[in-house]
């Protein structure tokens, strides 16, 4: 087996460098970093998880909670975090936080303490003060995607920005029938995503002087299917809608659908716009707001890094959103 004295000669240096380089603790310059990892490599040497456990107190290793493991957003951003925690040596450990009361209280309460890890990233699961409280008792740095709790340090997008954004990219084309598909009916307050993005829609309109009904906001639960059936009620109506905003792309792909099967054309009859920027948006040709999903995952490991390099307390900060204008919008017939 080789050991860290032959990773030392190999790259020419002494063995507290070779361990100041590997375990990311101390002062190694770049180039001696290099240096060492690449020698390290040549070799097949592997650090000990144990042994470096013991020595540095750290356990290279990252748990993420996550609402659901097979939604295409959840995927992206975990993407983001491995490709920039990989790198460094850390591995990741998911942890499923569902609804239900007694599995969460598991994660939080147990699996979490036995699995032992140096950080975790919450992304997209709202946890009430005893949550919270459970995982600040850990004594890790925890960092946030979206807004899931006040006591959180977290990395937001201004979801009542980017619904105002979509909507008034279809306001300035000149609808004034615009339609929103998502959760109209909010819980958590200001913490709620879905409730935001309502909330943005509502206020464009009401900016461009343009009263929203009731009957205008159609429920659905962010899924292609969810959007279909939404997107079908409002288009069965008389006075059906001639844009609609829909606060998931997969939504918006289904509100496409329900509008071809009708014989509407999209964008001459209807004009539809989401928020995600998800890799199919280019495919139906859909224009909506990317939120640049791998790159938050990015964003957030490169946060836990810089904590867990300086110790210094996480700072919150806000992500970057971008409207994409395709063919799906274009003026009223």
């Amino acid at each position: 087996m080789v050991g860290i004295d032959e990773v030392a000669r190999r790259a020419g240096v002494s063995t507290a460098t070779v361990s100041r380089a590997l375990s990311g603790r101390g002062t190694v310059s770049a180039a001696t970093r290099a240096r060492v990892l690449a020698a390290a490599d040549e070799l097949g040497y592997v650090v000990s998880a144990a042994a470096s456990s013991l020595a540095t107190g750290r356990t290279r290793n990252v748990g993420v909670l996550v609402p659901l493991l097979d939604r295409w957003f959840y995927a992206q951003v975990l993407s983001g975090i491995a490709t920039r925690l990989s790198p460094e040596g850390y591995d990741l450990t998911l942890y499923n936080l569902p609804d239900a009361h007694a599995p969460r209280r598991d994660v939080l309460a147990r699996s979490l303490r036995r699995n032992r890890v140096d950080a975790v990233i919450a992304l997209s699961v709202f946890l009430d003060d005893e949550e919270v409280a459970e995982l600040q008792r850990l004594g890790k740095p925890v960092i946030a995607i979206g807004r899931q709790s006040p006591q959180l340090v977290a990395l937001t997008v201004d979801d009542r920005a980017v619904a105002r954004l979509a909507t008034a990219h279809l306001l300035e084309l000149g609808h004034t029938a615009v339609a929103h598909i998502g959760e109209s009916r909010g819980r958590h307050g200001e913490v709620h995503v879905p409730t935001l993005r309502r909330r943005g829609f509502e206020q464009a309109m009401t900016d461009a002087g343009i009263p929203v009904h009731g009957d205008l906001l159609e429920p659905a639960d962010f899924t292609i299917d969810g959007g279909y059936r939404a997107a079908g009620r409002l288009l069965d109506r008389a006075d059906r809608p001639t844009a609609i905003f829909a606060a998931s792309d997969e939504m918006a792909f289904g509100a496409i659908f329900a509008a071809r099967e009708r014989g509407l054309r999209v964008p001459e009859d209807l004009s539809v716009v989401g928020v995600d920027g998800h890799e199919m948006s280019g495919f139906f040709a859909l224009t909506t707001v990317d939120q640049f999903p791998h790159a938050q995952g990015e964003r957030a490991a490169e946060a836990v890094l810089a904590v867990l390099r300086s110790g210094d307390a996480p700072e919150p900060a806000s992500l970057a959103f971008e409207l994409v204008v395709r063919n799906s919008t274009a003026r009223p017939a």
